[in-house]
């Protein structure tokens, strides 16, 4: 079993008793983010990639659509800032972009799933390492044909999926598997990580880091920028913490004037 927690104010989270709303579900919950202002997507343990809408009254959580892409755990869902496509990371060792993931109709709140784009795409070839199944996706957040993932051995790489004989940029940031990544909003985004090291890094477009920190006792599992100060990215752990860690001034400028 797993649950879905909705904080309104971010850093009230992981206190059960400041929760909006919240739900139980039948399998473990391994990732989510939101693709509107009451829809969430997750990633699920048994293999399958779901849908969540938060109730207008926020009372309740309902379960809109449930697809299985995946033939292991899915451990991350990224979409992009459109809204109309997404990605899936699995242990299966494939992520799997899907295009039109879900339509919403204004007047009818009608959803309904799609089918992945052309077909899903296998890293173990391409990277050309023997370990690496992709453990942690993500969108670029103005580029729709450019994703960044990571990897069980610690490797976060960059690649554009329209492209295929451009080669993967990846660099080794992590000791251990990779669990989380997202881009910050900047004009030049910086990448975020996460990871079973118990380390928090920030790399730029090289991969090049520009931020670490090792405050957190056990594996880091999700990461977050924050949508009111792009210095900001909250991170939340097997440690039971949800902590908040502030880039320099200096490189969210650099990054915001590139």
């Amino acid at each position: 079993l797993g649950s879905i927690w909705v904080f309104k104010d971010p850093l009230k989270a992981p206190n059960e008793e400041f929760c909006t709303v919240g739900v139980q579900t039948e399998a473990g919950v391994v990732d989510t983010c939101w693709v509107s202002d009451r829809g969430i997507l997750v990633a699920s343990d048994s293999g399958a990639v779901e849908l969540w809408e938060v109730s207008e009254s926020e009372a309740l959580m309902m379960n809109k659509f449930c697809k299985y892409e995946h033939d292991d755990i899915v451990t991350k869902v990224s979409v992009l800032s459109g809204k109309t496509h997404a990605v899936s990371g699995s242990l299966d060792c494939r992520f799997v972009p899907l295009a039109s993931l879900f339509v919403i109709t204004v007047h009818t709140s009608r959803m309904c799933s799609s089918t992945p784009l052309k077909h899903s795409i296998s890293l173990l070839s391409e990277i050309g390492v023997s370990c690496c199944s992709p453990t942690a996706v993500t969108w670029h957040p103005q580029k729709e044909d450019i994703i960044a993932f990571g990897t069980e051995d610690g490797i976060v790489g960059i690649k554009n999926l329209q492209n295929e004989t451009d080669s993967i940029q990846t660099s080794k940031v992590h000791t251990r598997a990779v669990s989380g990544l997202e881009f910050s909003s900047h004009s030049t985004p910086l990448l975020a990580s996460v990871s079973e090291d118990c380390t928090v890094a920030v790399v730029d477009m090289d991969l090049s880091k520009v931020f670490q920190d090792q405050s957190h006792k056990d594996f880091v599992r999700s990461v977050s920028w924050s949508p009111l100060n792009s210095a900001v990215i909250s991170t939340a752990g097997w440690d039971h913490q949800v902590l908040h860690h502030t880039i320099s001034k200096e490189t969210a400028l650099n990054a915001a004037e590139d």
